[in-house]
């Protein structure tokens, strides 16, 4: 079931997603400073967009989760693996998933919310 979640299509699906709210708002702002402007206007600090830290994080997401599976199935198979170190990495994995899905959930809700705010 995580694995399902956590595919390159449902990820790239998520991303689709984001990128097409993204484009909404950024045509709502009419010429208001988008997050990806550097501090200051002074070239020392790198301009990191949205779309790349949700990228990013999903990524580690999913490395934690094929890792876990990885370590899964080579206790399955009778390699010399602690149960102790599978079961961590299994709730690491856990863990990361149902954080992002909360943070998911969190910024869905605060785009909603924006969304449906007098203008």
């Amino acid at each position: 079931m995580i694995d399902k979640a956590i595919s390159p299509a449902s990820i790239q699906s998520m991303l689709q997603t984001l990128r097409s709210h993204q484009s909404e708002a950024a045509g709502k702002t009419m010429g208001m400073p988008s997050a990806t402007d550097s501090i200051g206007g002074t070239g020392g600090v790198q301009k990191t967009g949205f779309s790349d830290l949700v990228s990013g994080a999903l990524g580690q997401v999913n490395q934690l989760q094929v890792q876990s599976s990885e370590m899964r199935n080579a206790f399955d198979r009778g390699e010399n693996m602690a149960l102790t170190d599978v079961v961590l990495g299994m709730q690491k994995s856990s863990l990361a998933f149902e954080a992002t899905l909360q943070v998911r959930n969190k910024v869905l809700k605060a785009y909603e919310e924006i969304l449906n705010m007098p203008v």
